[in-house]
């Protein structure tokens, strides 16, 4: 019979096969779609880098995979740093039916790479781009910015900052650079005198910090913190300055509930499992076919404990 096709014969198959190889030819994400079969497995992206603290990192792994395991999904935790490549590589073998990417800088050089591969992905964090995105997050910008109000309500006006490790901002990461510009908008709106800096998730540099803080703001009566690693170093080098705690100094966290409770600290709650479940949801939608907002933000709570109710306002002299 003729149909019009000649047989391709084995020989030119393995020419084939071995030039793909030679050039590092893949084919392009929306090319692979329509004979991608599902796999039942979510890739959740998660570089480990230095700054990231690790204990809620494992939380954030723990929420997906529960959430997961509710659309009967399995996931594959990807923690090398190996960017955009990386994305490709998994994508290119078929080897998840998705993406779930943490970690997400302002300018984070994994969204082209999304945006092409076009497989189905959601950000736990947003860039500054969102165009061909699904993002969800906590408001950071707000929560600075709440902080900052609760403190001036109570009368404080010199508040100071002591954010995430330095290279954290130096990676342009998003929610710590969203957390900084809240704060600092609020604290120029509420008229309070404010000092930022970062510190490392070591002793000696809290108390560096700490003491830099006390020195650049001497009527410093407030203090937001940003370092869940750090925070009960915080309050103790608080401590060894001569400053109690909430009655020198209030400290208002922006972290998980417990830790800020064994602490008695009020805080900001940080939503670990309320986005990890988002991100989940979101990202299943996508693959049965429906199309999320570009961007979920979920607002800052604050919860006040007991170590500052009842806490007199200030009455700051002119």
């Amino acid at each position: 019979m003729l149909t019009g096709k000649r047989a391709v014969s084995a020989d030119t198959r393995v020419r084939v096969r071995e030039s793909i190889q030679l050039l590092g030819y893949r084919p392009h994400g929306n090319a692979l779609a329509p004979m991608h079969r599902r796999t039942n497995v979510l890739a959740l992206v998660l570089p480990l880098r230095e700054g990231v603290h690790l204990p809620v990192v494992m939380r954030f792994v723990t929420s997906v995979v529960t959430a997961a395991r509710a659309h009967d999904m399995n996931v594959l935790l990807v923690t090398a740093d190996q960017g955009a490549a990386g994305l490709r590589a998994l994508a290119g073998g078929g080897r998840v039916d998705g993406f779930l990417v943490m970690d997400v800088e302002l300018d984070d050089e994994r969204v082209p790479a999304l945006r092409e591969l076009g497989r189905p992905s959601v950000l736990l964090g947003h860039p500054t781009a969102l165009k061909g995105l699904t993002c969800v997050d906590l408001d950071f910008e707000a929560a600075g910015a709440r902080c900052v109000d609760h403190l001036a309500d109570l009368g404080h006006r010199s508040i100071g900052f002591l954010g995430a490790p330095s290279i954290v901002y130096e990676r342009n990461t998003g929610f710590a650079q969203r957390t900084l510009a809240g704060f600092g908008a609020a604290a120029m709106r509420r008229g309070v005198a404010s000092t930022a800096l970062p510190a490392e998730q070591r002793h000696d540099s809290v108390l560096s910090v700490v003491s830099t803080l006390l020195r650049e703001l001497p009527r410093m009566s407030a203090l937001v913190v940003q370092n869940e690693a750090v925070l009960g170093q915080v309050v103790d080098c608080l401590r060894a300055s001569g400053k109690r705690v909430p009655e020198d100094v209030a400290v208002v966290a922006i972290c998980p509930d417990e830790l800020a409770e064994r602490l008695r600290l009020t805080s900001v709650q940080l939503p670990v499992e309320a986005l990890g479940r988002r991100a989940v949801d979101l990202l299943m939608a996508k693959l049965n076919g429906r199309q999320p907002p570009a961007l979920t933000l979920l607002p800052p709570k604050l919860a006040c404990r007991s170590a500052q109710r009842g806490a007199p306002v200030l009455r700051v002299a002119e």
